[in-house]
C-alpha cells in the first residue's frame, strides 16, 4: 500500500526548502521577537478536562482520507462556529498541496477568535517552528513516525524556546517510548495509521494505559460519536481532536454540540 505519510514528508521536505529562499530563515527568527505571546493550548486543555470532555476542533478544507470537504471554505466562519458551540482548542491544517489550506488560514482564525490555535501540518524542519511563532500559532503538532529522534528533539527545544507547546503524535508503542522520552507531556494518540489512513479507536485503549499520569492524553481521529467519546471518557480520556466527522455534517454547530453532550 502506497506510504501517504511518506509522501507528504518529501513534499514538505521541498516545499521549506521553496520558503526558505522566499522569507530567509534569519528574518524569520528576527519577526518572532515583535510576537505576542501564546494563549496557552496545554494549560487550557488541562483546565478545561478536569470538569468536562475538551474538544480540539479540527479547521480543514481536504484531506486524503476524505477528499474536498468544502468548495466554499470560510475556516474563520468554521472556527467561530466551534468556539460558540463549546469547543476548547481549534486546530487548523496548513498544509498546502494534501490538505488545501495555508497560513494565511491560521492568521485569520486566530485574529477573529479567543481560543488558542494548533497549527497542523508535517513540520520536518525546524525553520518551521519559527513560522509557526510568525503566523500566531499557540502549539504546533510533532509526528514521530514523520521525525528521527534527534530532529524531533531539536524541533521541540525551539518551540519550547518560543513559547508554543507542542502536541506529539503517535500511533504505536515504538513511537510512544520515543515520545516519552522527549520534553513536551502533551501526547496525541492518533486512531488513524497515516500509512493506511484506515482508523480504530482500540488504539488509544492500547497506548493510554502505558503514558505516565502526569501527561495530558488527546485521542485523535476515527471519533465519529458522542458514544465514541464517552467510551474513551470512562477510560480516562478527557481530550479529542475531531475533524472530519463534524466538517461532514450539514450543521456544525449541531454536530459539535452534540459530539460533546452539550
Amino acid at each position: 500500500m502506497k506510504n501517504i505519510l511518506k509522501d507528504i514528508c518529501n513534499y514538505k521536505k521541498i516545499f521549506v526548502e521553496q520558503r526558505k529562499k522566499i522569507l530567509p530563515l534569519k528574518n524569520l527568527e528576527e519577526k518572532c521577537k515583535f510576537k505576542e505571546n501564546t494563549r496557552g493550548f496545554h494549560n487550557t486543555l488541562i483546565k478545561s478536562s478536569e470538569k468536562k470532555i475538551s474538544l480540539i476542533a479540527e479547521v480543514k478544507k481536504a484531506s486524503p482520507s476524505a477528499g474536498l470537504l468544502f468548495k466554499d471554505y470560510q475556516p474563520v466562519n468554521i472556527a467561530k462556529t466551534y468556539q460558540k458551540s463549546g469547543a476548547t482548542c481549534i486546530s487548523i491544517l496548513t498544509d498546502e498541496k494534501y490538505f488545501m489550506g495555508c497560513n494565511n488560514d491560521l492568521i485569520e482564525v486566530k485574529e477573529n477568535i479567543k481560543l488558542p490555535c494548533l497549527r497542523k501540518d508535517f513540520i520536518v524542519d525546524p525553520y518551521q517552528v519559527y513560522e509557526s511563532k510568525v503566523i500566531g500559532a499557540d502549539a504546533i503538532l510533532l509526528i514521530m513516525a514523520a521525525l528521527e529522534d534527534n530532529l524531533a528533539k531539536e524541533i521541540e527545544e525551539i518551540a519550547i524556546k518560543l513559547g508554543l507547546d507542542i502536541l506529539i503524535e503517535v500511533h504505536d508503542e515504538i513511537e510512544l517510548q520515543r515520545a516519552l522520552n522527549l520534553k513536551s507531556k502533551l501526547i496525541g494518540i492518533n486512531n488513524r495509521n497515516l500509512k493506511t489512513l484506515q482508523t480504530n479507536i482500540s488504539t488509544t485503549k492500547k497506548l493510554a494505559p502505558l503514558i505516565p499520569k502526569n501527561y495530558t492524553i488527546v485521542s485523535e481521529s476515527g471519533l465519529k460519536k458522542n458514544n465514541d467519546l464517552i467510551e474513551l471518557f470512562n477510560f480516562g480520556i478527557s481530550c479529542f481532536l475531531i475533524g472530519e466527522s463534524l466538517l461532514n455534517s450539514d450543521n456544525i454547530a449541531e454536530a459539535t454540540k452534540k459530539i460533546i453532550g452539550s
